[in-house]
């Protein structure tokens, strides 16, 4: 019971979920708002503005270093994993969704010239992020680190 206990009262665990959970609400209604449709993926889903990852990770880097210090280790570490986190999200994961998009465009051409395909479902193609959905989570997980400080 101490676990669950210590853990309800880390604001460092409360300050990367609620980086997480923000930025998955406004990626929701953002989207909502452009396609004028509810997508309930987008609530758990990647891609899209603003990035969930680099909200997560930025708030977790912000609490970290509020609490520990910049010149802690564990500053360190969680700094060092954000720039990784946003630097995979727009870049392998990225370029993941492009081809995605592409190979799903060439699969319905197929499709439509008569071409048996044996693909049950699309690929997914939001799996990345734009430079700035990455800066946009970024600034949204840097804030809420300092609002779970106030």
């Amino acid at each position: 019971m101490e676990f669950l206990s210590d853990l309800m009262g880390n604001r460092i665990f409360w300050a990367a979920v609620g980086g997480w959970m923000v930025a998955q609400i406004l990626k929701t209604i953002i989207h909502l708002w452009f396609n004028r449709k509810f997508v309930a993926e987008r609530l758990v889903g990647s891609g899209g503005m603003p990035s969930s990852h680099s909200s997560t990770v930025c708030a977790l880097a912000t609490a970290v270093g509020i609490e520990c210090g910049g010149g802690s280790f564990e500053f360190a570490l969680a700094g060092i994993l954000a720039i990784i986190v946003m630097y995979d999200a727009m870049g392998v994961r990225r370029e993941t969704g492009i081809q995605a998009k592409v190979l799903n465009e060439m699969m319905e051409i197929l499709t439509t010239m008569g071409k048996p395909m044996s693909v049950e479902e699309k690929l997914k193609e939001f799996v990345g992020h734009t430079p700035i959905q990455v800066l946009m989570g970024a600034l949204l997980g840097i804030l809420i680190g300092v609002l779970i400080y106030l």
